[in-house]
């Protein structure tokens, strides 16, 4: 099998750069559980904006997410409710519900097959000619099993993917991606940070552990996780 990782040249030091130029009507997506959102999320889903120059990002929290049998610690309504909060200071920002509103697991391949669609109708409306291209953007550590997602093909033909690294997860080697997705490795473009060490496992697990997670979390998010009491019967992971 093929190495995903990459070799020491690929290691770099996350350079700072001038934001890319706005592309107007380009749409980012950040897809997941957000079981909670966190601080991590926001700061991943910013710097994909501004580093491809994407003029919305769109968040969509994932319904009954196929690689999670058990299901989401947190209601439907509570993750929505939680997104809305964290992301409601940020204009570029918005919450998709295509993925909470329909039956059946959110298949990324078909969410993304959803909002293409959903733009181009919308550039059609506008007279603006051809819709413009989505970037999904994603962990180096969600990219290492890609391959074993649903229809991966046809999700690559729909949209680019944006890939953010992750502490003790290094870049993907070039070849793996080409033995991966021939003819394909053209659509992924890797990113230089943010290198946020924060997960929703942890957040649960402090939680119901009477921790603090404050800097965590936006303060709206931990107001409603305390007010809600979500995760304070989390079994620890």
């Amino acid at each position: 099998m093929t190495d995903v990782r990459g070799s020491a040249a690929i290691h770099r030091s996350a350079a700072i750069h001038r934001p890319a130029a706005i592309h107007p009507g380009s749409i980012g997506i950040m897809g997941g559980t957000f079981d909670p959102i966190h601080l991590g999320h926001l700061a991943i889903a910013e710097e994909a904006r501004e580093a491809l120059g994407l003029e919305r990002i769109v968040f969509v929290p994932a319904g009954l997410p196929p690689h999670k049998p058990e299901g989401a610690a947190a209601s439907v309504e509570d993750r929505v409710a939680m997104v809305e909060l964290a992301i409601a200071g940020n204009p570029a920002f918005e919450l998709g519900r295509i993925d909470v509103d329909r039956p059946g697991p959110s298949y990324t391949a078909d969410t993304v097959a959803l909002l293409a669609a959903a733009a181009a109708a919308a550039a059609a409306a506008r007279a603006s000619g051809e819709p413009p291209e989505l970037t999904l953007i994603m962990s180096v550590e969600t990219l290492a099993g890609l391959p074993a997602w649903h229809e991966p093909e046809r999700l690559l033909a729909a949209c680019r993917v944006a890939v953010v690294p992750r502490e003790d997860h290094p870049a993907p080697n070039p070849t793996w991606l080409r033995t991966s997705f021939p003819g394909l490795e053209g659509r992924f473009t890797m990113l230089d940070g943010p290198r946020l060490g924060i997960s929703s496992t942890a957040i649960r697990d402090r939680v119901s552990a009477g921790r603090s997670i404050r800097y965590l979390v936006p303060e709206a998010v931990e107001r409603h996780i305390a007010d809600h009491g979500l995760y304070a019967g989390h079994r620890a992971g």
